[in-house]
């Protein structure tokens, strides 16, 4: 299977050393590190992704 992975946005592009790239899989979400292509890489359901979205976008996540 071919994963196409995709950056934010909101990303400031190829050199932005704080980005994840998130990829569609059969049974949910791949989250990878950009810098990192080839290294280990978190699978989510859908559903658990949708909740991470939604906490990121309510601030709970934000860096102090």
């Amino acid at each position: 299977m071919t994963i196409n992975w995709r950056k934010s946005s909101y990303s400031g592009g190829s050199t932005d050393e704080m980005c994840v790239e998130v990829g569609d899989l059969i049974n949910g979400v791949g989250i990878r590190d950009s810098k990192d292509p080839a290294g280990e890489r978190l699978d989510v359901s859908t559903a658990a992704f949708a909740i991470l979205i939604d906490r990121i976008k309510q601030g709970e996540h934000d860096r102090a």
